[in-house]
């Protein structure tokens, strides 16, 4: 469809709008690819609920199983403009822009080689997902996956028959990377044991520490 000459006064609004601009409205429509928003500003669109979207990614920064966990259907909403999607006439927007990212919290907090105890949240055949808490998730491969051989206190020959969603393990950090947003952890064996050091005076972070019992 010509967005722009079947509905013009919608493509000037959405021309209108800039990056990072702030934009209200309220929860139209609940799909299961996304979101749509009926702005309190600005036409109607002409074929979609609501001329906000959000995809699913933009809902929150945790891994969501459905929309339905951020957001209901009639739920006003305060979001960041990222775009115009010009194939389909929307503002793409986003809530978890506006919210505090806390893998990058994580991250100031954390290096490679520190312990920390975590919950499994999905198994698959190369790994498992560990939740460490405040919802950051990081794929933990299986020994014959990881890459590395003999590493002291690593689970040897782990598969997914090892462990359950809900499980309580012990992981060693091996890698943050906050531009792909990804994290890569090493299981641990029952040798293995963390503390928590008293924050630092000037940074406020804690310091794990790792130790054989």
């Amino acid at each position: 469809m010509d967005w722009q000459a079947e509905s013009p006064e919608l493509w000037t609004f959405l021309e209108s709008l800039h990056s990072g601009e702030i934009l209200t409205g309220t929860v139209a429509a609940i799909e299961r690819f996304g979101v749509f928003v009926a702005l309190d500003e600005g036409p109607w669109h002409p074929v979609f609920p609501g001329v906000g979207f959000l995809t699913v990614p933009e809902l929150s920064w945790r891994r969501l199983d459905r929309p339905e966990d951020v957001v209901r259907v009639g739920q006003r909403v305060t979001c960041e403009f990222l775009g115009f999607d010009t194939h389909n006439a929307e503002a793409r927007l986003s809530l978890c822009a506006l919210q505090p990212d806390p893998l990058r919290a994580f991250a100031y907090r954390t290096e490679a080689g520190h312990v920390l105890r975590g919950t499994v949240t999905k198994v698959c055949p190369i790994g498992v997902f560990v939740d460490v808490g405040d919802g950051i998730e990081g794929l933990a491969p299986f020994s014959e996956h990881l890459g590395v051989t003999e590493v002291p206190g690593v689970r040897p020959a782990a598969g997914p028959e090892d462990f359950e969603v809900g499980d309580d393990v012990v992981i060693v950090v091996l890698h943050i990377d906050l531009s792909r947003r990804r994290l890569l952890f090493a299981l641990l064996d029952d040798t293995w044991q963390t503390s928590v050091a008293a924050p630092d005076r000037q940074t406020g972070r804690g310091a794990w520490t790792s130790g054989r019992r």
